[in-house]
């Protein structure tokens, strides 16, 4: 299978470097145009160049995105050769390892759903052809679908996912008191499964979503016996990147489904149409119907209902 071709490219960017960056573009005759949160924004080509002011970082779009990361942006910026160097540059990424994670936390409808995914070398390799990356950067569900079922075929790939609807979901918050220590033993869950089928697996990889200690505690037999590695951005490794989409598309599926049942919208986050929704749902179906849909926790169920928010609610957590 061809390596997908890249077209779009993240880094972080040193002050220095962004004002290198735009000495460049203006010296080559780059067209500048105004956007929205950026520094500057230029396009050339079938490629354009966007450097946001959060970070700072650049973003790279188009057609022509790894000709200019490999030609120009990091030998007379960034003074490096990673692109194309992954292996080299980060042999661990290529190792067998599992990684987690989840999706649906920050949503008022839906499930929690955790996901993990086993790979070695291979699967790597083919995860990356087919363009596996962090589900948060995929804005359409039906690439969703279609990558995670291209996920489910890769060889060697294993994979686990829990689902836990609201009215398990609202059932175990209120055991847990606290969405990190349910967070933890559900990625401590889904590590167990995944050990069982592939036992001679020597590391996990997690976002790190709390206090490291929190998921420790919470892992079991088998994933007290491998190395545990938590950090943020994890998803920038591809096994948390596919465990990142299996879990979206988990969440997707719920939510299309349970949305026939209720016979109202059920839409992503906890925006103004959430809110509408839910008080839609609650006309429709009375007050205990939010409980089937909904993570009772967040400010928002309680604001729709009419009552005081418990103690820990949040609107996104």
């Amino acid at each position: 299978m061809p390596a997908a071709p890249l077209t779009s490219y993240t880094k972080p960017l040193t002050p220095e470097q962004v004002t290198r960056l735009r000495a460049l573009l203006t010296q080559q005759g780059w067209e500048f145009m105004a956007k929205p949160y950026c520094l500057y924004a230029a396009a050339r080509g079938k490629v354009n160049v966007l450097v946001y002011e959060k970070g700072p970082k650049v973003v790279i779009q188009g057609k022509e995105t790894e000709d200019f990361v490999k030609h120009v942006l990091e030998p007379q910026i960034l003074g490096v050769a990673e692109l194309g160097y992954e292996e080299v540059n980060q042999p661990e990424m290529f190792q067998p390892h599992l990684g987690v994670d989840e999706s649906g936390k920050g949503d008022l409808f839906g499930p929690l759903v955790i996901a993990g995914v086993y790979v070695d070398r291979r699967a790597v390799l083919t995860l990356r052809e087919l363009g596996a990356v962090d589900s948060k950067r995929i804005s359409s569900d039906d690439k969703i679908l279609r990558l995670a079922s291209q996920i489910r075929s890769v060889p060697g790939l294993r994979f686990e996912v829990i689902q836990i609807c609201p009215e398990r979901y609202n059932e175990l918050y209120a055991q847990f008191g606290n969405l990190n220590r349910l967070l933890a033993w559900g990625h401590a869950k889904v590590i167990e499964l995944l050990l069982e089928k592939v036992p001679d697996c020597p590391r996990a990889i997690s976002d790190q979503f709390a206090n490291p200690a929190v998921l420790q505690r919470a892992l079991q037999t088998r994933g007290r016996s491998i190395e545990l590695v938590q950090r943020t951005k994890a998803e920038s490794d591809p096994a948390v990147a596919a465990a990142s989409i299996l879990a979206r598309e988990g969440f997707v599926r719920w939510l299309d489904q349970a949305a026939q049942t209720a016979g109202v919208p059920l839409p992503k986050g906890v925006s103004a149409a959430v809110k509408d929704s839910a008080r839609r749902l609650i006309d429709k179906s009375g007050p205990e119907a939010l409980h089937r849909y909904a993570k009772m926790h967040f400010k928002t169920a309680a604001e729709v209902l009419g009552i005081p928010p418990t103690s820990g609610g949040t609107g996104v957590d």
